[in-house]
């Protein structure tokens, strides 16, 4: 078993906030009704404690309408925790406040400027770690992770991401060297020897699944991509994370998981 597919025994998540609809946005949804948003968020926290997580929930962060998309403020390795510097200058306090809650189980590390690096950039997966350059993620900060990573041993790909907001949107594990992926990337070269599971155009946001523990948590609402992934045999649980999607977020970035 590798490190990346091993039991995660924790989770870090934060309240959204009564201003989440103020958040960053390009999805063209129209706003979250805050009701729904809380109710998806608590069914999230369930599942993760069904899965057998410790869960903190971090209160939400007044003026800081993201700040429950709470992945893009670390990444977490089990000896390291590097604290991000999140490419939206409106996001960059929010990774401060994640630091206390990290520091009781890790060293801390963290991205120093001009450096740029949201967590939702970062695919770990069979050992390797994948870095996505996006518009929220820059060529240094990718450089710098990359060395964090690489001075504990772990080998690291830089991916352009092009159009679409973080590398995870697209492409994520479902344990160790399989990946859930969108059409766009199936040929992307630095995935060549991992299988892929491609999704259908239509259902790309489906490739935001989640592995947990052996089972799979995707959104709900996504017929083909459920029928393919599984095919896996790995237990699978479907989430409502529609007014998530609204924000362009979705399940991996709701939580820090180690």
């Amino acid at each position: 078993m590798t490190k990346e597919s091993a039991m995660f025994r924790r989770a870090i998540v934060r309240t959204p906030g009564p201003d989440a609809a103020a958040g960053l946005t390009t999805a063209g949804l129209g706003e979250p009704d805050f009701g729904r948003l809380l109710a998806q968020h608590a069914a999230y926290i369930e599942t993760l404690l069904r899965l057998g997580l410790e869960v903190a929930v971090l209160p939400a962060l007044p003026g800081f309408p993201d700040a429950y998309f709470i992945e893009d403020t670390a990444v977490v390795l089990p000896e390291v925790a590097v604290i991000s510097r999140p490419g939206a200058p409106s996001r960059r306090d929010e990774a401060v406040t994640v630091k206390p809650a990290l520091a009781e189980f890790r060293t801390i590390a963290r991205i120093e400027p001009p450096g740029t690096l949201d967590g939702g950039d970062v695919l770990w997966a069979g050992e390797r770690f994948f870095i996505g350059t996006s518009e929220r993620t820059n060529a240094e900060g990718a450089r710098q992770l990359g060395e964090i990573v690489a001075g504990y041993g772990y080998p690291w790909t830089g991916v352009p991401v092009g159009s679409g907001l973080h590398l995870k949107s697209f492409v994520n594990t479902l344990g160790g060297r399989i990946l859930a992926v969108a059409s766009g990337f199936e040929g992307a070269g630095a995935f060549g020897d991992y299988e892929r599971i491609v999704l259908d155009p239509e259902e790309e946001y489906a490739a935001n699944t989640l592995w947990i523990n052996g089972t799979l948590v995707m959104p709900a609402g996504f017929p083909a991509a459920k029928e393919k992934l599984s095919r896996l045999g790995l237990p699978l649980v479907e989430l409502e994370v529609s007014e998530m999607r609204k924000m362009d977020g979705g399940l991996t970035c709701l939580s820090l998981r180690f």
